[in-house]
């Protein structure tokens, strides 16, 4: 009589495999880039089944995305900062993400997300979810009027623009400044996003 307590089939991970796999996808990453690394070199390099790869995160975008967050938490960065009202949300903000690309330990797997958006649309699919609904969300639900949505995109889409010209174009002017630097430069011109469009005057015509 066969024994119940056997189950067939791959042996299903230990607590410490998904931690294992990320570690290795997250190495695998940045020193061969997006293209090169592949699910079952890293499962190769992990010890364990391929399958048991996609088991866990589905496919390489979903590596790649789960490997960025292990190491660095946007979400949970942007959501401090964007509590506590209007008053230093630009300086909060700029300064969380500021923060999070500094951080040698997040800074490499963000630079690394963002390089490899043009290889896989299903990674910059992941990015746009986490800007618009962490970030642009967040900040229009803050905001009042009827251009809220508009404000906090324009808002959105300056820090987008400061991480990219600082971090992956590597503009020295901007590259070269430290943090603090940045925030007080570019918090201005964020503050300014925030403010409520004026309505248009409208112009009266004597008879």
């Amino acid at each position: 009589m066969m024994n119940s307590s056997v189950t067939r089939g791959r042996r299903p991970g230990t607590p410490d495999t998904r931690r294992q796999i990320l570690d290795t996808a997250r190495r695998r990453f940045l020193s061969n880039g997006y293209r090169a690394t592949t699910v079952r070199g890293v499962a190769a390099e992990a010890g364990v089944d391929v399958a048991l790869v996609s088991y866990y995160f589905g496919s390489k975008s979903g590596l790649f995305a789960a490997s960025v967050t292990a190491s660095a938490n946007p979400a949970g960065t942007i959501a401090r900062a964007v509590e506590g009202g209007l008053d230093g949300l630009p300086e909060r903000v700029l300064g969380g993400v500021l923060a999070l690309w500094d951080d040698p330990a997040s800074g490499g797997p963000l630079v690394a997300m963002l390089g490899s958006i043009h290889d896989d649309p299903a990674v910059a699919e992941r990015f746009r979810e986490m800007l618009e609904h962490e970030l642009l969300a967040r900040v229009a639900m803050r905001l009042r009027g009827p251009d809220a949505t508009l404000r906090a995109a324009a808002f959105c889409t300056q820090i987008a623009g400061i991480v990219v010209t600082r971090y992956v174009l590597r503009l020295r002017v901007v590259a070269a400044m430290s943090s603090d630097d940045v925030v007080r430069t570019f918090a201005p011109g964020l503050r300014a996003t925030l403010l409520p469009s004026r309505p248009a005057a409208t112009a009266t015509r004597r008879s």
